[in-house]
């Protein structure tokens, strides 16, 4: 099979397409024959050589994808009521840029009807950490007000439109006057110029002094304590990246006061029957609003599986909105 894998760690260069054989699933995995593949911020560390892959996952980026299955025991696929032929999106831990990845038939889940396969690839990724994040370790209710920082990301654009479906109001931030737009345009009822405003000041303004319930953090770094500084009582910090730096520092008295948590998770590492209940939860709550249209993917460019390296520039540049997905012809 034709695959895109990391020849030396570094710039966008460092990809190129080359000849793998093709795998085969063990227990519990079938095989998709991948008609497309998500992009994702941990494939360009991966790339970079600071993000490996788990033990036992394959050396090959990519953790997301869509096509048909091709290929896994019957009684298995049967099991979970799926055959040979069957169009499906999986969240996979490595291998995704590929012509055929195996991936655990728990962390499969139908395309949704209508989608083409490039939509379903930009699903798995996003879906399964901001449903983990912001419902799970986040308890988001409705009614209750949600900041996303990177509002015009992947994960940005997946977060408020699920906390919008959920009965939310959704705060964003983003790093132009252009990106917010986008972000309103997607159901934020604010969007916050981090390069021209303190977040922090007009969080509070905006929630009359309340502060907001969740924050779902991929910055980390100087971001924690303005963003402890502006949760209400009881309110929960999910930091799900740091590309801020790893080191914080907060106010903890606040923390003690408004009975505060700060938590915060990875999603690669974790075992099958983790993110097998949530493609569950995905499948029941989450799936149905994409169908009806409620929640949409947004994708920002499509590039062919060969130009890898354009689609990592792209996404390091971040003047992307939404997300960037790579096809197999």
């Amino acid at each position: 099979m034709k695959a895109i894998e990391i020849a030396s760690f570094g710039g966008p260069e460092g990809l190129r397409e080359c000849l793998r054989p093709d795998p085969v699933p063990g227990p519990g995995e079938l095989l998709i024959r991948v008609r497309a593949s998500g992009v994702n911020r941990p494939d360009v560390l991966q790339r970079k050589g600071a993000y490996p892959p788990p033990p036992g996952a394959s050396d090959l980026p990519g953790l997301e994808v869509a096509g048909e299955v091709v290929g896994g025991a019957q009684a298995e696929l049967a099991a979970a009521g799926l055959a040979l032929g069957d169009r499906v999106c999986a969240l996979v831990a490595g291998g995704g840029y590929a012509e055929q990845c195996a991936a655990p038939i728990a962390q499969c889940l139908p395309v949704p009807a209508g989608f083409s396969d490039v939509e379903a690839a930009s699903l798995p990724e996003t879906f399964f950490t901001v449903w983990s994040n912001v419902f799970e370790r986040g308890r988001l209710q409705p009614g209750e007000t949600l900041l996303v920082q990177g509002g015009s990301s992947g994960i940005g654009v997946t977060a408020i439109q699920l906390g919008k479906a959920f009965g939310a109001t959704v705060i964003v931030t983003a790093g132009d006057d252009a990106k917010c737009q986008a972000c309103l345009g997607l159901g934020a009822d604010h969007a916050v110029n981090y390069r021209t405003q303190d977040f922090s000041a007009e969080v509070m303004s905006l929630t009359g002094g309340r502060g907001c319930d969740v924050v779902l953090d991929m910055v980390a770094g100087d971001y924690v304590a303005r963003e402890v500084s502006c949760l209400a009582e009881d309110g929960r910090l999910v930091i799900i990246a740091v590309q801020g730096g790893v080191r914080s520092g907060f106010d903890a008295g606040l923390v003690l006061r408004r009975r505060l948590t700060i938590t915060g998770s990875t999603l690669r590492q974790r075992p099958v029957a983790f993110k097998a209940a949530i493609a569950a939860a995905l499948r029941e709550r989450v799936w149905p609003l994409l169908e009806a249209g409620r929640v949409r993917p947004v994708i920002h460019r499509v590039f062919e599986a060969r130009d890898a390296s354009a689609a990592h520039a792209l996404m390091e540049s971040s003047q992307h909105v939404g997300k960037i997905v790579l096809q197999w012809n």
